[in-house]
């Protein structure tokens, strides 16, 4: 039998979305049985007594919930969009987060660690 501690369940696939004072996580991982699912992040950086500390947050997505998560997000996103706020233009957003990505080399940037 194939031993799973050496497989390395932390860098499967990671992705880091800056969005002004959060960061966003979303990592795919594999439990033992090598069942992947994602964990999806969100990073605060914040003081207390003159110290820097990271709230987190975190959700864990199964495969079985993909679906239905992303229709319902998509959903959320277009209520928005093209309800809430038909008239606002959402595609300055799109030139900011092209840009972003494509100077983004560091898996989790310099001043971002945990687990």
């Amino acid at each position: 039998m194939e031993d799973n501690k050496d497989y390395d369940r932390d860098e499967i696939f990671s992705r880091k979305v800056k969005a002004g004072k959060r960061t966003y996580f979303f990592d795919v991982k594999a439990t033992r049985s090598k069942d992947y699912y994602l964990t999806i992040t969100e990073s605060k950086r914040k003081i207390r007594d003159d110290n820097f500390f990271y709230e987190k947050h975190k959700i864990f997505l199964y495969k079985e919930d993909f679906a239905k998560f992303i229709d319902a997000l998509q959903e959320a996103v277009d209520h928005v969009k093209n309800d809430l706020m038909a008239d606002f233009d959402f595609s300055q957003f799109d030139v900011e987060a092209e840009s972003s990505n494509n100077n983004n080399n560091n898996k989790y940037g310099d001043d971002l660690k945990w687990d």
